[in-house]
């Protein structure tokens, strides 16, 4: 491990990154109570979120994640060798968390979140007799995706904890949403709130055990050079995920321009988030 990266890495900021994955994770379980304390979700809400959440994903990626990953690479290697990596790495991260899409059927995928009538109204989804099953094979599903989202805000605020922090936000609140679509059909076809909440709560949990188990994987590799291409691969993660999963959530829940209102002041807070910190 290189000095640079040891003298920027103390145990306390170890313990506060794993922390700021903790509390991403366990907005699974915020959506697992709201699914069934409200009436009806907030449709509008939900989409200027999903948005919101995107456009900050999407926009640190670019802007902060990207050049600091080339810089990391850099530090190791050739400039014109680095740019090499860090392209190579962010496409590895895009075809990496899509690999693990491919892999969940699209029924059981929590990109694939419930229809926006069965949100509204879940008594009006499939029979009872398939909600649980299908909500237990969500979180599950969820469960899975939830370990390189822990992964990248780990190393995100492991690196920098500016970024920990914005990436936790944007992923807590795309969180949210998923641990509807676990508890929704659990509570309706099992009458148990204390079922579903448990469900999507654990659900969340996957993702600062995917933090952890990525740290004990690359601690004693962390060299600058791995630093950055980690770094690089998460924001090929963060890409994906924004363009896959939440913009066409926040498409299928509310008004398109509600929507791209959500991304504009998501880059938005974040640019000036950025300058002033």
């Amino acid at each position: 491990m290189s000095l640079a990266v040891l003298e920027n890495i103390s145990s306390s900021h170890v313990i506060l990154a794993f922390l700021l994955t903790l509390l991403a994770g366990l907005s699974t379980g915020i959506g697992g109570a709201i699914a069934f304390f409200a009436k009806r979700v907030n449709l509008k809400l939900l989409t200027f979120g999903l948005g919101f959440s995107a456009g900050v994903m999407i926009y640190i990626s670019f802007v902060e994640i990207l050049p600091e990953a080339d810089e990391y690479i850099a530090a190791g290697t050739s400039s014109a060798a680095a740019e090499w990596f860090t392209v190579l790495a962010f496409f590895g991260g895009i075809a990496f968390i899509g690999i693990i899409d491919r892999l969940v059927p699209s029924y059981e995928n929590p990109h694939e979140l419930p229809p926006a009538e069965e949100m509204k109204h879940p008594e009006s989804g499939p029979p009872l007799h398939h909600l649980h099953r299908a909500g237990v094979k969500t979180a599950l599903a969820i469960a899975i995706h939830n370990f390189p989202e822990g992964l990248v805000t780990f190393m995100a605020a492991l690196s920098d904890i500016r970024l920990g922090i914005a990436i936790a936000i944007a992923i807590a609140i795309h969180n949210v949403p998923e641990g509807i679509a676990v508890s929704i059909p659990i509570y309706y076809a099992s009458g148990s709130r204390r079922r579903a909440f448990g469900y999507s709560f654990i659900a969340g949990l996957a993702e600062p055990a995917g933090a952890l188990i990525g740290y004990v994987l690359l601690y004693r590799f962390l060299t600058d050079t791995v630093l950055g291409v980690v770094f690089a691969g998460v924001a090929g993660i963060m890409v994906f995920i924004s363009l896959d999963e939440l913009l066409p959530a926040a498409e299928r829940y509310g008004q398109h321009h509600l929507n791209i209102y959500g991304l504009i002041a998501g880059m938005a807070v974040m640019a000036f988030s950025l300058l002033l910190l």
